[in-house]
This record gives C-alpha cells, sequence and structure tokens, in this order.
C-alpha cells in the first residue's frame, strides 16, 4: 500500500509507527486508506502508548473485516492450539539396540525433549554419542546430528570407538568411503546464555539446509546442569534468572522439534535427596522414590523448574549385584568366590507416550546395549 501523506512536527513518529504496521498487516482497498488518514488526522491523547494505538488499529480492522480474526497474524489474543489436528504419528531415533527401542515405545521421539538423568559412570555421555550415529541410519531419522557440549574435554577416544563399532556394523551403508563423522557437527558451551545464543544463531541454518548443507535432525545437549551450577548462585533473585533463562532455553529448543521433527536429547546430572518431606513434591517432578542409583537416593538437578520444561525423563542407574556363590562353605574355611558386577537399568519416569518401565542395559567396546530378561 503506498501512503501519500507527508506529515511534518509531532506526529511524524505515530506516522512512522503506522506506516510499518500498515506495511506488516498489509491492508487493501480504500477503506484502509481512509481509515489511516482518519487515525492520522485524529487528535491522539499525549498519553497513549504504541501499544494501545495499536490495539485500536487491530479493533477497527476486525470491525471492518470480520473474517480476519480468525488469521492467527492479525488476532491481538493467542488461541489455544488444537491437538486433535496434530499427527499422532512421530517419527523415533533408534538406540542402536532393539531391546532399547523395545522398552521406549521404539527409541527416542522426535517433536519433544527427552531427558538423561544419572550419576557420572552410568553412560548418559556414550549413549548421547551413540545417537549421533544412529541419527543417520535410513530407517531413523537420516539426517545430521549436533552435539553441545559443556563437560570438557570432548571424549574423542570413547567417539573413535563407536565410529569404529558403527561403521563394522554398516559396511553397505558406509562402502561408497562415505565418513559418518560429516554428519555430526559439535559446539562447546561454556554459559548457559552462550548456549542459548548458539541455539538462537541455529535457527537460519535449519531453514536452508540445502545452503548450508545441514539437515539436522538430532540435538543433544551434554549437560544442562554444568551450565547452570557453575553461573548461578542459590539465592531468590538467581534462581528467579534460572528459571527464566530455563523457559527460553526449552521454549527455543520444543519450537525446533516441533517446527523441524527434531528430536532433542539433553542429559542431567543428579543430588542427593536427603529430605524425605519432598516427596510429596516428588510426584510433581516424577516418581523420585523409584530413583535409586549406587545404594542411595538421588533426584535429578535443577529442581521442579527444569522438570517443567522437558516432555519425558529417562533415568540410569547402576548397582552392585552379587551373581551366585561356588565351591565353599560358609566360615574361615570358605574357598569359593562371589561374582560382583555392576547392574545398569534405564527407568522411564515420566513420558506423555510411556508407562513406567525399566530395561536393563549393558557398556560394551561398541556401545550401550540392552539385556533380554
Amino acid at each position: 500500500m503506498v501512503i501519500k501523506l507527508k506529515p511534518q512536527g509531532p506526529r511524524c513518529k505515530k506516522f512512522e509507527f503506522w506506516t510499518k504496521v500498515a506495511k506488516v498487516t498489509k491492508p487493501q482497498g480504500p477503506k484502509w486508506q481512509f481509515t489511516l488518514n482518519k487515525l492520522y488526522k485524529a487528535k491522539w491523547p499525549a498519553n497513549w502508548s504504541d501499544s494501545k494505538l495499536k490495539t485500536f488499529w487491530e479493533t477497527k480492522k476486525n470491525k471492518q473485516s470480520p473474517s480476519s480474526s480468525s488469521s492467527p497474524s492479525t488476532s491481538t489474543q493467542m488461541q489455544p492450539e488444537n491437538l486433535l489436528l496434530h499427527h499422532t504419528h512421530h517419527h523415533h531415533l533408534s538406540l542402536g539396540c532393539p531391546i532399547l527401542d523395545a522398552a521406549l515405545g521404539g527409541g527416542i521421539p522426535s517433536n519433544s525433549i527427552t531427558e538423561l538423568v544419572s550419576e557420572s559412570g552410568c553412560g548418559k555421555t556414550q549413549l548421547s554419542l551413540q545417537l549421533l550415529f544412529t541419527a543417520q541410519l535410513p530407517h531413523g531419522l537420516s539426517g545430521s546430528s549436533l552435539y553441545l557440549y559443556s563437560e570438557f574435554p570432548f571424549p574423542y577416544r570413547r567417539f573413535a570407538q563407536l565410529l569404529h563399532s558403527f561403521r563394522s556394523s554398516h559396511p553397505i551403508l558406509f562402502a561408497n568411503y562415505r565418513d559418518p563423522c560429516d554428519h555430526i557437527f559439535t559446539r562447546d558451551c561454556h554459559t548457559a546464555h552462550h548456549l542459548l545464543d548458539v541455539l538462537l544463531q541455529l535457527e537460519s541454518r535449519l531453514k536452508h539446509p540445502k545452503e548450508t548443507r545441514l539437515d539436522i535432525k538430532l540435538i543433544v545437549i551434554d549437560s544442562i546442569a554444568a551450565l547452570f551450577r557453575s553461573e548461578f548462585e542459590n539465592n531468590g533473585a538467581d534462581l528467579k534468572k534460572r528459571s527464566a533463562l530455563f523457559f527460553k532455553i526449552s521454549s527455543v529448543l520444543k519450537m525446533y522439534a516441533k517446527r523441524f521433527g527434531i528430536a532433542v536429547v539433553i542429559t542431567n546430572q543428579v543430588v542427593d535427596l536427603v529430605d524425605d518431606s519432598e516427596g510429596v513434591s516428588g510426584v510433581q517432578v516424577g516418581n523420585l522414590e523409584g530413583m535409586w542409583t549406587s545404594g542411595r537416593r538421588v533426584c535429578p538437578a535443577l529442581g521442579l523448574s527444569w522438570a517443567n520444561c522437558v516432555n519425558s525423563r529417562l533415568f540410569l542407574s547402576r548397582r552392585e549385584v552379587i551373581e551366585g556363590v561356588e565351591n565353599g562353605l560358609q566360615g574361615d574355611d570358605y574357598g569359593g568366590f562371589v561374582n560382583r558386577r555392576q547392574r545398569r537399568e534405564l527407568h522411564v519416569v515420566f513420558a506423555p507416550h510411556l508407562p513406567y518401565s525399566s530395561c536393563e542395559y549393558v557398556i560394551r567396546k561398541e556401545g550401550v546395549f540392552g539385556v533380554d530378561r
């Protein structure tokens, strides 16, 4: 729309504002020109802000064009989404093991955020690295991966082991000298604000995958707790800022997951749970009574605010078990042996599509695999 008015004086600023509004809303017809001229000639009160003027503009426009009120670009109120219009079937990211995939209903779902919670030594980083390779499989997401890490240094040795195992198990896929590392992108993040900046810069690359040769279908953040523990103190002001940053990061990730069909996996640490009174809020956080590892009760780090930012939570636990006693008697003359080993289990703490369940797994040189019971 071409505006022929040439305002001068104090109304020039308001006229420029309405010119921008007209370009965004793209009004058509002589009625829009008449309305804009009328608003320009009117005597606005000095205390009217731009937001109030914009609300007045939207009200005028909706009265003249009732059909435009249903458009999300012209409506002033947020409309709730109709979940019945969403597709119920989503692609799943394989974990590289049919037993683990069956325990999770097909694997890691796309269009959502999945959290891996465990103490150190349970294999959450190894499982995250394994997902970087399985995301390239044709029957999975068949895309590239972005690995954002805050734990230094990067585990190059373990990454090389999994790379060799992945090439050996899929020789046909990489027969033509195709390198799986060409589809894995890594980036270090030192602070939570740095992570948010990296995620915001990622949007342009996701919109134009052909131009930048990026077809990212998996985003891994390892780990989220390390970013916030060093940057914020345990006081009211910092906790408020931390929660606000939680929601900013999760909203960006959920937008990418929904718009581009990306699977988001975030690793988190645990803290010891010493106060039994927190069991009441444990139901809200997600079945804290069942989170035991190494003989102690734990809970995920970052609290309830972060728990509301993820869609699914998986808990990796370990405990020492005794396999059996052979060839001996109890007492001083005992000559047998006791086979002790670490038993690791993957638990579904909460998920919108899965009930609570668990599955035993083992960590080998070739990767992380489930154990068939």
